[in-house]
């Protein structure tokens, strides 16, 4: 196995396991509180519990490696939406009030990343393609 491969296995268990975390937080904090926040901040309700939904199956999914293409596509979106939407005004790294955008950019950067070199050996994507290749 090369050097390049375990890292990429390495990035996709790491965004994971970040975005399971972040799911799991909009659900155990009331996910009717997300939904407001978000309406408070203008977009609707019923994205939070598409954004955590995807967030928390999609970081499980990620782990494993199953449908890290089409994942890490929904993960990019999702990242660059909150950087646009609710971070960048705070710079980058953050004005005193609030987290700047580093978190989410870098976030964003690693679901691209993943979504350009998405068969790696370590996951389930490539062990269907195998199949299916043979």
């Amino acid at each position: 196995m090369k050097s390049y491969e375990v890292g990429t296995f390495i990035l996709r268990v790491f965004l994971g396991l970040s975005f399971v975390i972040h799911g799991l937080a909009k659900f155990q904090g009331g996910i009717g509180n997300t939904a407001g926040w978000f309406d408070s901040i203008g977009i609707p309700g019923f994205m939070a519990y598409i954004v955590a939904g995807i967030e928390l199956l999609g970081g499980l999914m990620l782990i494993i490696g199953l449908g890290t293409r089409y994942i890490s596509a929904l993960l990019f979106v999702i990242m660059i939406a909150a950087t646009v939407k609710v971070k960048l005004s705070a710079g980058f790294m953050g004005n005193g009030q609030g987290a700047g955008y580093e978190l989410d950019l870098a976030f964003a950067v690693i679901a691209l990343f993943l979504f350009l070199n998405w068969k790696s050996p370590l996951s389930l994507d490539a062990k269907l393609a195998n199949k299916e290749a043979a």
